[in-house]
């Protein structure tokens, strides 16, 4: 649209040539629309500021690289070959994509069991942690979208009187779970007639507890307790499960922008098939991408 003349003749008024004086209609429409658009385009970058790495790096990667929580006893999260001590797995292949996207390099923090890592949340220890979600731990961090779902079940020794999932919130029965994990503090809140003994987690106090006749199912997700149900002889893993486990990213409370990106991040990651490679190289059984949250 041609502006305002600035010499010459004035623009005719006379029917079927408009004109761009100020306080005409045609330039009051084009000055709104500008003033819509600049406005439109201030909204937008004001909403994307928080995502954009540089303002996100300092806080994701104040060291120089982005140090990622890992848990070493459930194998859905990640997998250490013994020999090498080579680490794979869901987690290590977000956590690698995401020090790809800040352009730094990864650190792996490793942390033995649930409790160890979140016995470390106040102490600056980790940029992003992985680990699934739960309402009591989301008040100490900030947790993204969950990235996926795990099915949790039980594994009964042979003998059992445990037949069903149903069947284990019943008195009398003795249900084992690695302790201040997410099927802990989900079934502490759920249970109401069975008995809960916490053990370290890891395969080895969950062998030795069922193994020994400690305890009548032992409550874990279902890929991991497939592993421990092939070194029991007898022992079988539950159709059906107790609840869902939704597994996150998480962030420090204090660092706002990191959690920002992180969640979009998280969001990226699941609708470009990252997380879905991720699950199937790592061939986990009853796992899958958990939905949008956009």
């Amino acid at each position: 649209m041609r502006g305002p003349e600035t010499g010459g003749t004035p623009p005719s008024d006379s029917p079927g040539q408009r004109s761009e004086r100020p306080g005409k209609p045609g330039a009051l429409l084009y000055a709104l629309v500008s003033a819509l658009v600049a406005g439109g385009l201030v909204l937008v970058a004001g909403a994307c500021a928080p995502l954009l790495s540089d303002n996100a790096r300092p806080e994701l990667a104040g060291t120089g690289r982005l140090r990622a929580g890992l848990i070493l006893s459930n194998q859905v999260l990640v997998d250490k070959d013994p020999a090498s001590g080579q680490l794979r797995g869901v987690t290590v292949a977000l956590a690698k994509r995401l020090a790809a996207r800040l352009d730094v390099p990864f650190t792996a923090v490793e942390y033995a069991t649930p409790a160890a890592l979140v016995d470390s949340f106040d102490r600056d220890e980790w940029d992003v942690a992985f680990l699934a979600y739960d309402p009591e731990r989301a008040l100490q961090v900030a947790f993204s979208p969950a990235y996926m779902e795990v099915d949790n079940t039980y594994l009964v020794p042979a003998g059992s009187p445990v037949q069903s999932v149903d069947d284990a919130d019943r008195p009398g029965v003795r249900i084992g779970v690695p302790a201040r994990s997410a099927p802990d503090l989900f079934l502490t809140r759920a249970l109401r007639a069975a008995t809960l003994l916490r053990v370290p987690g890891g395969a080895a106090p969950a062998l030795e507890l069922l193994s020994t006749g400690g305890a009548d199912a032992y409550a874990e997700n279902a890929h991991l307790l497939t592993l421990y149900a092939a070194r029991l002889a007898g022992s079988r893993v539950l159709d059906g499960r107790y609840t869902v486990i939704r597994h996150a990213m998480a962030t420090p409370r204090a660092r706002p922008f990191a959690a920002n990106y992180v969640r979009r991040f998280v969001e990226d990651a699941k609708q470009d098939g990252t997380v879905d490679a991720a699950i199937r190289a790592a061939g986990l059984r009853r796992v899958r991408v958990a939905p949008p949250e956009r």
